[in-house]
Order: C-alpha cells, then structure tokens, then sequence
C-alpha cells in the first residue's frame, strides 16, 4: 500500500503543479498552498462559482490580502 499512497500523492502534486501553471497564465495570483485549498473545497462539494465570487469578494475588501497569503 505505500506505493499506492506515494502514487496518489505524486499524482495530486502533478495536478496541482498543472493547475498553479494555469493559475499563473490567468493571473490570478493564486499560490500553490491556496490552489490546493481551493481544489480541497470544490472536491466536497463547494460550489465553483461560489467559491471564485467569496475570493473576489475578499480581495476587494482586503486588497492587501493578495500579497500576503496568495488570496
């Protein structure tokens, strides 16, 4: 079993590598730690839209926060 556990880890590295070169290509100013959150949530089942609309909402609230934490 811990090969399949190094495989499963190594996998959700791989995709969250993908999705962070994504990210950057968007600008989105989201990091790796804050894309793997994201994914996290959308996995149990938060809605995406949802999702995108409260990071919006945080950022123009707390425009300091993108810098700080990847939000």
């Amino acid at each position: 079993m811990p090969a399949a556990d190094d495989s499963k880890r190594k996998a959700a590295r791989e995709t969250i590598d993908i999705l962070h070169e994504i990210s950057t290509l968007l600008n989105t100013h989201l990091d790796r730690q804050s894309l793997s959150y994201c994914v996290s949530l959308i996995e149990n089942g938060v809605n995406p839209e949802a999702l995108a609309n409260v990071i919006k909402d945080l950022r123009q609230h707390n425009p300091q926060q993108r810098s700080d934490n990847g939000l």
